[in-house]
């Protein structure tokens, strides 16, 4: 038996460490963490991609507009802002710094290596997509440009990341986004989802919310200035026009609509029958490998064939064969419901 004098010695100790590595403001960790934020290169390249961003959008910024959206020492700000004059990336006139040529072709270098991170990360790992961003955050700064033209050939060279943003070429071109905010849509309208803006971090947490995805149909039933109503894949979703603003669709014909009432399958009812007709493109990498393995292909006959205690997961049959997935899994599948008389293959 352990002696009660030793363990709470060791107990004071281990508390004194976590301390000194956890505690506000001066210990280990946080200094550690800020110098990571204070790195000259990170903190220059952090810089060109919000200039970036405020010029794409029609605006401009200047020396505190800047150091309010970072949490970087602002006396390291403003000598890296002078750094950057003095190697001709930006121009600093009547308090107002803008990117010349040369920053520009910087910024969409280190916004490429981001979105080609992003691409990776929903194509070949199993993170979750509310974490895409943070960690390109970080690798967008680790790679030469030998490494990225690797990253984008492993990937086929993508023309657009997981979230419909254009990947910047290697040559610094960027194709448009053909599509406009969801709320400039009228009543009435069909569309398909583009785009999906994945800043600021908390309304692209609401998005993430509502299961939406890129490459979904949408028919908007009502827009004004309180909401925004749609129905998509067989739901409908209500959402405040603040929120819908960062979803970009674009518009579609009749003659681009399909007949077909696609809904999820994870909406498919005891003695409902229907057909598969797609995986949703918002389901990659292993998720999707392992829903096609199990027989979950286009024109196969699906019912539901078992329910858990809880409806999740459920149980479906497919020629004759019972699978069980989660609701989680299932929302991926798109199906058409059949008429009861329908046979399973």
């Amino acid at each position: 038996m352990a002696n009660p004098i030793t363990s709470l010695i060791t107990f004071g100790i281990l508390m004194l460490v976590i301390y000194v590595l956890f505690s506000p403001k001066n210990a280990i960790f946080w200094r550690i963490k800020r110098s990571f934020k204070n790195d000259p290169k990170i903190l220059m390249e952090d810089i060109l991609k919000k200039l970036y961003h405020s010029e794409d959008e029609g605006n401009t910024l200047n020396m505190n507009d800047i150091i309010s959206s970072s949490n970087s020492n602002p006396k390291k700000i403003m000598e890296t802002i002078s750094e950057m004059e003095t190697k001709e990336l930006i121009s600093f006139k009547n308090g107002e710094i803008k990117l010349k040529e040369m920053g520009l072709d910087y910024a969409l270098k280190i916004i490429r290596v981001h979105r080609l991170w992003e691409k990776y990360l929903s194509e070949k790992t199993g993170f979750d997509k509310k974490d895409w961003h943070e960690i390109a955050e970080k690798m967008e700064h680790k790679l030469d440009s030998n490494q990225t033209k690797e990253l984008a050939t492993n990937l086929g060279n993508p023309r657009f990341d997981p979230h419909g943003d254009p990947i910047p070429t290697e040559t610094g071109e960027i194709e448009p986004i053909q599509g406009k905010p969801l709320p400039t849509f009228s009543e009435g309208t069909i569309g398909k989802i583009i785009h999906i803006e994945d800043e600021p971090e908390i309304i692209y947490q609401q998005i993430l919310a509502e299961d939406l995805h890129i490459g979904s149909n949408i028919h908007i039933i009502e827009s004004n200035e309180k909401r925004v109503i749609f129905h998509s894949e067989g739901e409908e979703f209500i959402l405040a026009p603040i929120v819908a603003n960062n979803i970009t669709i674009s518009e579609l014909t009749k003659e681009d609509v399909s007949d077909k009432n696609t809904i999820r399958l994870s909406n498919l009812k005891e003695n409902e029958k229907a057909k598969i007709i797609g995986i949703s493109h918002e389901c990659r990498g292993e998720i999707r490998r392992r829903l096609l393995d199990l027989g979950f292909v286009i024109n196969t006959n699906i019912e539901v064939d078992l329910f858990s205690p809880m409806n999740n997961p459920k149980a479906y049959l497919i020629r004759d064969t019972s699978i069980a997935i989660r609701n989680e899994q299932a929302k991926f599948i798109l199906i058409e419901k059949l008429n009861n008389h329908a046979k399973s293959n």
